[in-house]
């Protein structure tokens, strides 16, 4: 008996570990492809095309929203990024798990085109914690950083929208919870194969 591939979708707050769990996750759980994103951006030293992003110019980049061929795209800065639907749905059908780390907007784009993903939204253990990783990082300016938090607040709202709420208030529990998530959702009759 095989099963259907399934579109695990891990979203949240920015500085709330949705990169930490990503890692996490595809080390140690087996048959769960990452998802690659296109890019604008020139690759930087040892990127590599189909493994880090696939690289493309505007002109292609645009060819392919007037195609519908994204899951979800967005411009950051000058750079368009985006979800190509082709590259997720070919590993659906041939039975694989896809992972997508993706921002709270980006999550809401992709759960309007593909409404059967399953969606996990990553909650810090409250806002002054969140605060303090942002800090802790060092990437973000005092002004970004209040930014953040106030679109942290805005971005709450959103949770109806997705399946399961994982709170991450140490990484190996919230890695125990979207393990446990993942095979629940594997053992779905609904995502079995049964002929």
């Amino acid at each position: 008996m095989n099963r259907k591939g399934i579109l695990f979708v891990i979203s949240g707050p920015s500085g709330v570990g949705k990169g930490t769990l990503k890692k996490a996750l595809l080390d140690q759980t087996k048959d769960l492809n990452l998802s690659i994103s296109a890019t604008t951006r020139p690759a930087r030293p040892g990127e590599v095309h189909g493994q880090h992003y696939f690289f493309m110019d505007q002109a292609k980049f645009r060819e392919m929203i007037e195609e519908d061929a994204f899951l979800e795209w967005a411009q950051v800065y000058s750079n368009l990024y985006g979800t190509p639907r082709g590259f997720v749905l070919n590993h659906l059908q041939q039975g694989r798990d896809v992972l997508l780390e993706i921002d709270i907007q980006g999550a809401l784009q992709v759960k309007e085109k593909m409404p059967s993903g399953v969606f996990i939204f990553i909650y810090p253990p409250n806002l002054e914690e969140l605060a303090f990783r942002l800090v802790s990082r060092g990437q973000d300016s005092q002004d970004s950083i209040e930014a953040r938090l106030a679109a942290c607040e805005n971005e709450l709202k959103h949770i109806d929208y997705y399946d399961y709420l994982v709170v991450n208030d140490k990484i190996d529990h919230a890695l125990q919870k979207i393990t446990a998530i993942i095979i629940a959702e594997r053992c779905k009759i609904k995502n079995l194969n049964m002929r």
